[in-house]
């Protein structure tokens, strides 16, 4: 009995709710990068392009495109979108600073975020109608470090109906997105409350680590996000160095926790694009090319990666070296592909990462050299010895 395959190319969203059926109703799907399956010049009409597809399916050249099941296609859904509604609540705050600025309102300068809760209340003050300096600037919380004097003076502005009209509407917009995203993670927490615990009723670890407990998440989902992705795989990815709860929830919607669908690691950091383009001839590399990528986790890995600079931990020394060596964009992508390395085998293989600090890394590396200039030295006829600390 042979199994039927249905080929077909990503083209936009357009093969979605084809899939989706395809796959309901049972059958395998193939979904190949349109650029891998290049037809000769002039070959244009859908008729031709199947009867290309069918053939490079027969002679198995076409390459099956990773799509997650459906259970991670749900959460990437409900990911994604507070995502893109953190970004627009972001542009609105953009546009309301634009519009102080044009009043003369300097807040900018006596407040590190208008959309904290000094900013907010001064704002919404302003749209209620007051406008003395002295006032608005009693509306600051204690922990602001600019004096009252200076956040009067910085609220001394030019007021004007136009430009009244367009705060209003901002401010409007910025909190419609928030009541957005408020919902969203309703959503998100609910459906993450229904998935099966593979956790095995094992505890989550304690973060102990105080640069994590001192840091300030503006846009943190408002429920522990932490806890439920640790009961849906079993594993506490943010035990990462520079791999906070929000990059691993981004992993998780883009690539699941199920990493056999990759045989190895360095398969997983292929799909990913963080491997490097070798242009091979001869057996040699001739010369390395790009593989840019749109990939959502491979950003949020990216940004993790640069995260990583003023880490006080083994992945930061590692990160700094990096750096030094290879130049900054070199850098973030290998440390990209080491982070990804260290997530496919917590996943895989329930492996705990456990950091083993600076000094740990700089003596490897100091006793890495050492053996490199022995090894130098004994080439050219010579002997190293080593003379003990004073």
């Amino acid at each position: 009995m042979h199994s039927l395959v249905v080929s077909m190319q990503s083209t936009g969203v357009y093969w979605i709710a084809v899939y989706d059926v395809l796959e309901e109703a049972g059958l395998e799907v193939y979904l190949v990068n349109a650029r891998e399956t290049k037809n000769l010049p002039g070959r244009k009409s859908d008729v031709q392009e199947s009867q290309w597809l069918m053939k490079l399916h027969t002679y198995g050249l076409l390459r099956n495109s990773f799509r997650p099941v459906q259970e991670i296609r749900t959460m990437r859904t409900y990911w994604r979108q507070r995502n893109d509604l953190v970004r627009s609540a972001t542009r609105h705050i953009q546009r309301i600073q634009k519009v102080l600025t044009q009043m003369n309102i300097q807040l900018a300068n006596v407040l590190s975020d208008i959309s904290g809760k000094s900013g907010q209340a001064i704002i919404h003050a302003i749209l209620a109608g007051e406008r003395d300096p002295y006032e608005l600037a009693a509306m600051c919380d204690v922990r602001v470090q600019a004096s009252e004097e200076e956040i009067a003076q910085s609220l001394e502005g030019h007021w004007q109906p136009d430009l009244l009209f367009v705060l209003k509407q901002e401010q409007d917009g910025y909190e419609f997105c928030q009541k957005q995203i408020a919902q969203c993670d309703g959503q998100l927490e609910h459906y993450l409350q229904q998935r099966e615990d593979r956790s095995h009723g094992a505890p989550l670890p304690e973060e102990k680590r105080k640069v994590r407990l001192k840091k300030k998440y503006g846009n943190r989902p408002q429920f522990d996000l932490r806890a439920e992705l640790f009961r849906m795989t079993g594993t506490d990815l943010t035990r990462i160095d520079g791999i906070d709860v929000t990059t691993a929830a981004t992993i998780l919607s883009e690539a699941g926790y199920d990493m056999s669908r990759w045989e190895t690691e360095n398969h997983f950091v292929s799909w990913l694009r963080l491997c490097p383009d070798n242009r091979i001839s001869g057996g040699k590399i001739i010369g390395q090319g790009r593989l840019p990528t749109n990939n959502r986790a491979t950003i949020a890995l990216k940004m993790a990666a640069s995260a990583l600079r003023t880490s006080q931990t083994y992945l930061g020394a590692q990160f700094r070296r990096f750096r030094t060596k290879l130049g900054a964009p070199i850098a973030i992508k290998a440390m990209a592909a080491k982070l990804a390395r260290l997530v496919y085998r917590m996943l895989r293989y329930g492996m705990n990462y456990v950091d083993q600090g600076v000094e740990f890394y700089e003596a490897q590396h100091r006793k890495l050299q050492i053996q490199s200039l022995k090894s130098k030295a004994a080439q050219l006829g010579f002997q190293i010895i080593e003379v003990p600390a004073a």
